[in-house]
């Protein structure tokens, strides 16, 4: 089985609430998730979700911790997502790839339809945060 491995910026800002994108093409368009991308040769996956997030959203972002590595199996690859609690530092957050977004509080992180191994992420903060 293929295998993927990628950074995702749980963004937040100071109302705990978190930065939601909807994916816009491919095999599970329209599901929610966190932004990021794959990590390339060379990278730390710090610096992947600053660049991931730079080319997706136009918007530079402070890295503070890993949240949490979800290890998950989709019918057609496995994926290896490192998670990380971030900020803006600055820019807009202009959608260049995605059909939408949304800035969610708390009690609307169950309001999307999340991909299954961002759920888990979900479930995590829910214990953390909430």
């Amino acid at each position: 089985m293929k295998h993927i491995t990628v950074a995702a910026a749980i963004i937040h800002d100071e109302k705990n609430r978190i930065f939601a994108t909807q994916r816009g093409a491919g095999d599970w368009k329209d599901w929610w998730e966190f932004p990021g991308g794959k990590i390339e040769p060379g990278e730390t996956p710090e610096e992947a979700l600053k660049r991931e997030i730079w080319e997706e959203l136009e918007t530079h972002i402070a890295v503070e911790h890993l949240v949490h590595t979800v290890e998950w199996d989709y019918p057609k690859f496995h994926l290896t997502m490192h998670c990380f609690w971030c900020h803006v530092e600055s820019g807009e957050l202009v959608l260049k790839e995605h059909e939408a977004a949304k800035w969610l509080k708390p009690e609307e992180w169950e309001s999307v339809q999340w991909l299954p191994a961002d759920w888990g992420v979900i479930e995590i903060l829910k214990e953390k945060i909430v």
